[in-house]
């Protein structure tokens, strides 16, 4: 699976996930794209997942006929705080389906 980070993701999940490839919206150079034209770059990329942490996302672009999936982390992005929460992440990553949206709750 192809995994694209938001710029809010911490980079550090991506080591959680090394049967995948991951990489970041910056690396990409789509770091100053907008929600909507993020996903069609990433749609017409390839990759498979957004992984973000703007809880807005949902109700600012219709996700009906996506082919990418969407997890959007919310509340903290402190590493630390993330970490704990590794494989309810991963659980999201392995089980949302094309064009789904999953959230993880990352207490603080």
């Amino acid at each position: 699976m192809r995994i694209l980070f938001d710029h809010g993701t911490p980079n550090g999940l991506g080591r959680t996930f090394p049967a995948h490839t991951v990489t970041t919206a910056q690396a990409q150079g789509w770091d100053r794209l907008s929600n909507g034209d993020l996903l069609k770059e990433a749609e017409a990329n390839g990759f498979d997942l957004l992984t973000t942490t703007d809880r807005r996302i949902r109700y600012q672009q219709n996700l009906s006929g996506r082919r990418i999936a969407l997890i959007v982390l919310t509340g903290s992005t402190k590493w630390t705080r993330v970490q704990l929460h590794f494989q309810d992440i991963r659980a999201a990553v392995e089980s949302v389906a094309p064009g789904g949206y999953y959230e993880v709750p990352i207490s603080f």
